[in-house]
Order: C-alpha cells, then sequence, then structure tokens
C-alpha cells in the first residue's frame, strides 16, 4: 500500500509535467493528508474529505467548496491506483458562483491621484517601483502577476515591447508600449540600476531589498493608496480593486473605439489577445458589464438599422 504523501508527491509531480501551476493545491493537500494520518486512517474516505473541507469556520462556502474540489481530484488520482481510496461525491457540499463583480472603471483622476500617492512613499526606489507598476498596469491592462513576474530580459526598453510569460493559463504573449510607457520604464531602470546596482533577483521591478515584489505585496500597496486617495473606504471589507486598473483600461479602450467610430467587431480580438484572455466572448463581457458601453454599443446598433432602412 503507497501511503498518501507518496500518492500527494507522485499526483503533484504529474500536474505539474502537465504544465499546471498548482499555487495553493500543495499547501491544501498538505494540510489534507494529515487529517487521515492523525485518525489512523490509511485510505481516502468521502467522510473525512467532507470533514475536513467543511472544518474552516468563519470562511464561505466557497472555501470550503474548493477545498473538496482539489480533494475530490486527488482522490481520483488515487482511486485510479487502489480502489479502496473513495472519490467523494459531487455536490457534497454545493456552491453556486456569484455574477461577476460589477467593474470599477477609474477616473483618469483617480488613476493621476493613486500614481501621486505611490510617488509620496517612504524608501529611495519604493516610490518609483509602485508609481510605474501601477502606471504600466493602467496603460497596458496586464494582469498584476504579469507585471510582477516581468524580468529585465522581459522587458525590451529599444523596441518598447514586453514579454508576457506564463500568463494565466501557461501562455505566452507580446505587448507592445507606446513611447511615453516606454520612457517612463526607461526612466525607472536608470533609477532602480543607480540605487540597487546588483540586486538579488532578475526582476525587472525591484525592492528596496532587491528583490521581486510579489503580486501580494502589490495588492496590499494598492489597497493602501486607495484608502489614502479615497478611493476606497478604510473601514470598508469591499471597493475598488487593483484588477479593476485592467477592467479600466479595457472599458476605456473600447469606448474610445467606439467614439472614433472604430470598427468594435473587427477590433475585438485585437484587444482579446493583448488582454490575454483565451476566448473573445471573455472580452464581449465587457460590453454588458458598463452602463455606457452598453449604451454606445446600442447607438452603434441603431446608426446601422437606420442606414439598412434608408
Amino acid at each position: 500500500m503507497t501511503s498518501l504523501r507518496t500518492l500527494c508527491d507522485e499526483y503533484l509531480a504529474l500536474r505539474r509535467s502537465l504544465g499546471a501551476k498548482l499555487t495553493m493545491t500543495p499547501g491544501l493537500l498538505d494540510q489534507f493528508i494529515a487529517y487521515p494520518a492523525q485518525r489512523n486512517a490509511p485510505f481516502i474516505t468521502a467522510v473525512l474529505a467532507l470533514e475536513w473541507a467543511s472544518a474552516p469556520e468563519g470562511v464561505q462556502q466557497e472555501w470550503r467548496a474548493r477545498r473538496l474540489s482539489e480533494v475530490r481530484q486527488f482522490a481520483r488520482y488515487a482511486h485510479a491506483l487502489d480502489r479502496r481510496h473513495e472519490i467523494p461525491p459531487q455536490r457534497l457540499l454545493p456552491y453556486r458562483r456569484q455574477c461577476r463583480p460589477q467593474p470599477y472603471i477609474c477616473s483618469e483622476v483617480e488613476v493621476k491621484d493613486l500614481l501621486h500617492a505611490a510617488r509620496g512613499l517612504s524608501g529611495q526606489l519604493r516610490p518609483q517601483t509602485y508609481s510605474t507598476m501601477l502606471g504600466l498596469l493602467a496603460v497596458t491592462g496586464m494582469r498584476s502577476g504579469e507585471v510582477a513576474r516581468l524580468d529585465r530580459d522581459d522587458v525590451d526598453l529599444r523596441q518598447g515591447i514586453l514579454t508576457i510569460r506564463e500568463s494565466k493559463f501557461g501562455s505566452t504573449r507580446l505587448n507592445f508600449c507606446r513611447e511615453t510607457s516606454v520612457q517612463a520604464l526607461r526612466d525607472y531602470a536608470a533609477w532602480r540600476d543607480e540605487h540597487l546596482p546588483h540586486p538579488h533577483s532578475p526582476a525587472f521591478f525591484l525592492s528596496e531589498r532587491g528583490k521581486r515584489v510579489g503580486k501580494a505585496i502589490l495588492r496590499k500597496t494598492f489597497r493602501t493608496l486607495a484608502c489614502q486617495t479615497g478611493l476606497r473606504e478604510p473601514a470598508a471589507s469591499r471597493g475598488p480593486r487593483l484588477h479593476d486598473l485592467r477592467h479600466t483600461f479595457s472599458v476605456r479602450t473600447l469606448i474610445r473605439w467606439y467614439r472614433e467610430g472604430v470598427d468594435v467587431d473587427r477590433q475585438l480580438p485585437r484587444l482579446s489577445t493583448c488582454l490575454g484572455h483565451r476566448r473573445v466572448a471573455d472580452t464581449y463581457w465587457y460590453l454588458t458589464a458598463v452602463p455606457e458601453l452598453m449604451t454606445l454599443a446600442a447607438q452603434r446598433l441603431d446608426e446601422r438599422q437606420r442606414r439598412r432602412n434608408s
């Protein structure tokens, strides 16, 4: 009989070999396999999986369902090798995913206020690092993790091309920056190299200690700056998020295209590629999520109909 620890290691190695990133899975399964061991249970059972997944208090049902889902996938692997392992049935912890949250579209003033507040952070490199990262997010629509993962070799300051690796779906794409953005990146690189000539990381964006700025600290800093500028209420659990800079870029691009008379249907795949969406349908979501875009789309449709009838 193979131990759960060995099975777990083999399972994780297999999934990684297939290209899975496994951000939360290893930690969750490490916690789970200790649960049967504490009860001298050599096999996975539906009861043990349900007990473990339901154990945390004060969390949303979505998180319990996520925990059980991770165990269920592992149990399928274990069951294929030894049928004494049970696969927890579907819907033991039913959860209906809520609709996507309404995006918050930042105004130009709000974005400028965020960048101004970032330049006021303490430290020699910190103000330049965060103001440049936030500015890049606002003008490219990149995901926060994509910006944080940029290495120096990924940033071509001559051609103005960013190579975005290990994106959400494991793909790589190129992002072409405008000259103003490239100049901002050049200025940051010069300041960074002057203050940290011997960094500890190949990352393009560095902390005061010469290490990579992770997306978690980037999000935390954004929340701090958002509260400081009045974009978020300090005591509120919800409010504009760092990801809303991506929404802002997407929506403002579409609005500009509509106002300029661009054929949005033909250009939408271009925006979808820029954003790293797998499906153009994910980009079409913005048309229904933002009332202003719905209005512009309806007006464009009315104009086409009038031309056909005339």
